[in-house]
């Protein structure tokens, strides 16, 4: 049995997967922001449910933001800032001894969705996490491209492409930058440029309701958005040129992306014509866990 745990800016998803992909059990609780102790022991206890429902022992893989640096062995680049600088794989090895592999939340997503989701098959599969903030990985040939330094994907953290008048400098980063393309994209991102236009404040999925209600501030909103998403997607087709991209949090759930981003890219990469599908997660809200759990090993098949 393999247990994979999505370790989220607002919420930890634990789930256990048999060899052949099948789910076994799930739990969440929400995650216990700017508590480092707190998080280890709530990872423990979300394992030890698991192990409980289901009578088994698992080996253990877990998604987080940022990602284990090879210089230091300790978190670096997590929005999640309390993470940062801690040996989270050596903590949660003692907590639940045994060992633990820890990798990219990002990482996680795309390998779940390349292993057996929307883009099994496709040889290059760029996955992008837009939620509390915004990741990116990259599967190839079944395998994550991880890099020397641990960065490979990190698209949210270039600067918004094409950036208009009005958007530099751009809003302020936890990275220490402005204008980085999470600040833009990520759910808070979204409902920010709602609040400047507005002065409400509301999360993404009451201003995309809004929207489909025929709202125009909500719309012209998300019109706002998708265009800045179109023109960041367009710089990652022109490096990368994927097979597939598929997109995973919060935001994902907006179903108008779909449809309107790849009309946009369009306009903005290198190419007469852009034939790469942008899709919804297969998986939804579990595949950070389960491309965690398969952090132990690639599906039999």
């Amino acid at each position: 049995m393999r247990i994979g745990v999505d370790l989220g800016g607002t919420k930890i998803e634990a789930v256990a997967l048999a060899d052949d992909g099948r789910e076994l059990a799930r739990r969440r609780v929400a995650t216990p922001r700017q508590d480092y102790d707190a998080t280890i022991r709530a990872v423990a206890a979300l394992v030890g449910e698991i192990e409980q429902a289901t009578g088994e022992q698992g080996t253990v893989g877990v998604g987080m933001p940022g990602a284990l640096s090879p210089a230091s062995g300790l978190v670096k680049n997590a929005n999640s800032t309390w993470l940062i600088g801690r040996a989270i794989d050596r903590d949660l090895a003692a907590a639940l001894q045994r060992p633990v592999r820890c990798a990219n939340d990002a990482n996680c997503f795309v390998l779940s969705e390349a292993t057996d989701g929307a883009a099994a098959g496709a040889r290059v599969v760029f996955g992008v996490i837009v939620g509390t903030g915004t990741g990116g990985g990259i599967v190839v040939d079944g395998r994550v491209l991880t890099g020397p330094n641990a960065i490979a994907g990190e698209w949210g953290h270039n600067p918004l492409p094409w950036p208009r008048d009005d958007e530099r400098p751009g809003p302020p980063c936890y990275c220490g930058k402005a204008g980085c393309i999470e600040t833009f994209l990520s759910g808070p991102g979204l409902a920010r440029n709602y609040r400047e236009a507005t002065g409400l404040e509301l999360d993404a999925s009451e201003i995309a309701a809004r929207a489909e209600r025929g709202e125009a501030a909500a719309g012209s909103t998300l019109a706002r958005y998708e265009d800045r998403m179109a023109r960041a997607l367009a710089a990652l087709l022109n490096l990368l040129d994927p097979d597939v991209v598929v997109l995973g949090g919060g935001i994902s759930r907006i179903t108008r992306l779909y449809t309107n981003v790849p009309r946009l890219w369009q306009g903005w990469a290198f190419s007469d014509r852009i034939t790469t599908p942008l899709r919804p997660p297969l998986h939804g809200d579990a595949s950070g866990a389960r491309g965690a759990a398969w952090l132990w090993g690639e599906r039999p098949g």
